[in-house]
């Protein structure tokens, strides 16, 4: 019978590629961590790892142990920390991944009190406006924003993610406001990731579909809005990434009947657990206290309505088009 240990070698030598490193995590000789992984691929009559020179990678039947050997150890965790943690305080690494700008506005704030609340929680939180593996990269939980893709982990809601379309107010002296969906086609519209689609819903809850066009696009929030600010072009941003700006009137919300997508929603993400460990049920439960039902930066922003005398109004020139653009694509989406 393989041994836990041995299972927790393997799993640190395929996160880190390197045994050395996983030596250090676990006070062991590179010498003893080879060995060991070297009779675990004797006892189990397979190759797990292809060695170089330089180089220590998982092979396919790697690949599909490890994500099991994760499984293994997690719950080997929970059961331990099962018995205790009810008449314990949660403690432990916590590691968290969470998108950059996210994290620095509704996170960062938040600590001193959730550090002073869970003393014995140590925080790793890694920030990334890529998608993680939050399986492979060992992360406890991972907070996603949007419309997450169907998968094996547990996702909970923890706070809405509502989204206007916005400009500044440098930028819509130029350009009219869009009145229309085919009204995009004539604005420049900052694209974020790999986004060529606005999805949202107009005031009678039917969901469209736009497909729109820039020269500026990134994988980074902040960037976007930092463009947005300069006047660059026109952005379907969340509320919570520029409510600040709202508020000051740095940006102006345009077509407001048409708002971010019911499917979008910010999420705490983790591995599907029957034990979830207390302190990621702390971590979860504590955001999900902060935001409430109503986020918080939602309280103070001000929609214009389709109505507003300042909705619309007439800029200064208007915006140029190009006859060699074909019209948008606007359709409604399908059911989800």
């Amino acid at each position: 019978m393989t041994a836990i240990t041995d299972l927790e070698i393997f799993a640190r030598v395929a996160r880190t590629g390197n045994m050395s490193a996983a030596g250090r995590e676990m006070s062991l000789s590179p010498a003893v961590v080879s060995k060991r992984i070297s009779l675990l691929e004797e006892r189990l009559g397979a190759r797990l790892f292809q060695r170089t020179t330089r180089q220590l990678t998982l092979t396919e039947t790697g690949e599909g142990y490890y994500k099991r050997v994760v499984d293994i150890i997690a719950l080997f965790e929970e059961a331990e920390d099962f018995v205790s943690r009810r008449n314990t305080s949660p403690r432990g690494q916590l590691k968290v991944a969470a998108p950059t700008s996210f994290a620095r506005l509704h996170i960062s704030p938040h600590l001193p009190e959730f550090i002073e609340r869970y003393p014995d929680i140590e925080l790793d939180l890694q920030l990334n406006d890529d998608f993680v593996d939050i399986i492979r990269d060992g992360f406890d939980v991972a907070i996603r924003i949007g419309e997450l893709a169907d998968s094996s982990l547990v996702a909970r809601k923890i706070a809405t993610d509502d989204r206007v379309m916005c400009a500044s107010p440098k930028y819509l002296q130029e350009n009219p406001a869009p009145k229309t969906l085919a009204d995009l086609e004539h604005h420049n519209c900052l694209l974020a990731g790999a986004q060529d689609c606005w999805r949202m819903k107009d005031k009678d809850g039917k969901e469209h579909q736009v497909r729109v066009q820039g020269n500026i696009r990134s994988n980074s929030a902040e960037f976007i809005r930092e463009a947005l600010l300069l006047g660059l072009g026109l952005g379907f941003r969340s509320t919570w990434d520029i409510a600040a700006e709202l508020e000051r009137g740095d940006l102006q919300i345009v077509m407001p009947d048409y708002t971010g997508s019911s499917h979008f929603a910010v999420h705490a993400v983790y591995p599907c657990r029957e034990f979830l460990p207390a302190k990621v049920h702390a971590f979860i439960d504590y955001l999900n206290e902060v935001y409430g039902p109503e986020p918080y930066w939602n309280k103070s922003l001000k929609r214009p309505t389709s109505g507003d005398p300042s909705h619309g109004r007439k800029k200064k020139r208007s915006s140029r088009s190009d006859s060699r653009k074909s019209p948008p694509s606007v359709q409604s989406a399908p059911p989800a």
